[in-house]
């Protein structure tokens, strides 16, 4: 849930770098939403059967199309490649395979041309490890 948060409070944020697991836990919380919608949408008869959409979940997908777009793209950064790369998910078929490769390659090691590596460990982030404990000694 995390992750979700993080990628939402960063909607509009095209540039910088997101790991795989912001990316896919992004999209799991998307489409576990989007089953909740498509449930509320056939329970309330706002399920239209020309389109294959209802209501709550036009609503749920153009209120998380800029977010998604924008995960996706920092993904792409990660990965070394440009975000017009998200492009090629409009050829049919073919496309969507390449980037579903793209999406699930390993983070490109160290600082790119967008930023830091993710992964790595940020003097904020770093906890010192914590000292063994101990029996004090009794003082003779």
């Amino acid at each position: 849930m995390n992750w979700f948060v993080t990628a939402l409070k960063n909607y509009a944020v095209f540039s910088g770098r997101s790991r795989r697991s912001e990316y896919w836990y992004f999209g799991l919380f998307y489409l576990i939403c989007y089953a909740a919608a498509a449930v509320v949408d056939a329970m309330t008869g706002s399920f239209e059967r020309s389109s294959g959409i209802g209501v709550c979940t036009a609503i749920l997908a153009l209120a998380l199309l800029i977010p998604s777009i924008s995960v996706t793209v920092r993904r792409l950064h990660d990965t070394g490649r440009s975000g017009w790369w998200v492009l090629i998910g409009f050829i049919p078929l073919v496309g969507g395979i390449i980037l579903l490769v793209f999406m699930c390659q390993e983070s490109e090691p160290g600082a790119n041309r967008f930023g830091a590596n993710p992964k790595a460990v940020s003097p904020a982030r770093f906890v010192a490890p914590a000292k063994s404990w101990s029996v004090p000694q009794a003082k003779r």
